[in-house]
């Protein structure tokens, strides 16, 4: 119906430059440059994932997946991961 809420939700950022250093992933990568970031919103959790823009595997960020109930609040943490990939420094979620 179209007053429930929303149960899932994604987003994507393209063309993200990682500043120095890079992001790492949880599969143990360590990828630097022109980076795409996705969020998956499952309804329960925001699971950020990142690639080479235009490549086809995606990787793991570290520190997700991250436990959020709404889907607001699962916008914020992948704007959040956009700016820790543009801040460099191994792009941390904190």
């Amino acid at each position: 119906m179209a007053d429930e809420p929303a149960t899932w939700a994604t987003w994507t950022t393209k063309n993200v430059w990682a500043g120095p250093g890079g992001v790492r992933t949880v599969e143990g990568a360590q990828l630097n440059g022109d980076l795409s970031v996705h969020t998956t919103w499952t309804g329960t959790e925001a699971i950020l994932t990142v690639q080479y823009t235009d490549a086809q595997d995606w990787f793991t960020l570290q520190g997700s997946p991250i436990e959020v109930g709404d889907e607001q609040a699962a916008r914020s943490w992948h704007q959040h991961a956009v700016e820790a990939v543009r801040g460099g420094n191994g792009g941390a979620l904190t």
